[in-house]
């Protein structure tokens, strides 16, 4: 019994300590969402579909005060928005990474939807490599929990048994599933939109699916699958460096896809201006089409 009274202790203690850093975010007309206390003076985190406004953002503080907020920047790709409250002093939590957690330890997701912190207990049910967001964003950690996410907790932190933060909880990552934004991807994107008002993404300007090659293609190329293009934007990148509609793009810079995360991978901000050699199956025939990443709006 001793044990499970520390346990329960220690977790109480770990929750009054992070509490102090979560706050209510006001943003959309339902339930209000949560948020985390980035740096004392006033930047907060919180999950980028929370906001269904840009304006008229209001912060509820651990002291109860409410206060308003203005928007620096959103990410869509990574669910991530930053914003700055009208306040100062406040209580920023420790960001820790994720590199000494293991499948089975007990997290905390905690959130603030109203006046008070409110906790769900849980543990990391998965540790995987890095993936992609279904809207293209980079993840630097697959991280799964079996944590409960009850109304308003899309924005909050989960934290290890210290009180440190090891993600962002939200419900819009992936479907179905409880994956959290690892704090070295939420200290990315924070730090970019903070610095630029938005994640620099770049892009071809196209839209694409996978389709399969028959059998005899399949053989002579050396892969199942290729990108289809089914658009191309006027004056895009692509349209420039001379893709047209009806192209299967097989490989880029000689490395085969087969999937669109594969092509994403190849649109990170740090290739904007960069030229990709690009081999697409046109009429039957592999050609070589030259291609600058330009810069996504």
């Amino acid at each position: 019994m001793e044990v499970l009274k520390n346990l329960s202790d220690a977790l109480a203690a770990a929750v009054e300590y992070a509490g102090r850093g979560v706050v209510r975010v006001e943003g959309r007309r339902r339930l209000a969402a949560s948020g985390t206390v980035w740096s004392n003076d006033g930047v907060i985190v919180t999950a980028h579909h929370v906001l269904e406004r840009d304006e008229n953002i209001a912060i509820g503080l651990p002291d109860g005060k409410s206060v308003n907020a203005k928007l620096i920047g959103r990410d869509a790709t990574t669910d991530v928005a930053v914003l700055r409250a009208e306040a100062k002093d406040l209580a920023p939590l420790v960001f820790a990474t994720t590199e000494n957690i293991k499948v089975g330890n007990l997290v905390l997701a905690l959130g603030r939807p109203g006046s008070s912190v409110q906790a769900t207990l849980s543990i990391v049910s998965v540790l995987g490599d890095k993936w992609r967001t279904p809207m293209g964003g980079a993840v630097d950690k697959y991280l799964q929990t079996d944590v409960v996410m009850y109304p308003g907790f899309s924005g909050g932190p989960l934290i290890n048994a210290n009180g440190e933060v090891v993600g962002m909880n939200t419900s819009a990552l992936a479907r179905d599933l409880n994956v959290t934004l690892p704090t070295a991807t939420l200290r990315r994107v924070v730090e970019a939109l903070l610095a630029h008002g938005k994640v620099k993404r770049g892009y071809f300007g196209i839209a694409s699916q996978p389709v399969r090659f028959p059998d005899a293609q399949k053989q002579k190329l050396g892969q199942e699958f290729g990108l289809l293009i089914n658009s191309v934007e006027p004056n895009s990148p692509a349209e420039k460096g001379g893709l047209v509609l009806g192209d299967t793009i097989i490989a880029v810079n000689d490395q085969a896809i087969r999937h669109i995360d594969q092509l994403l991978g190849f649109l990170a901000g740090d290739r904007i201006g960069e030229t990709l050699t690009l081999k697409v199956l046109r009429g039957g025939n592999v050609v070589a089409v030259k291609v600058v990443v330009g810069e996504h709006a």
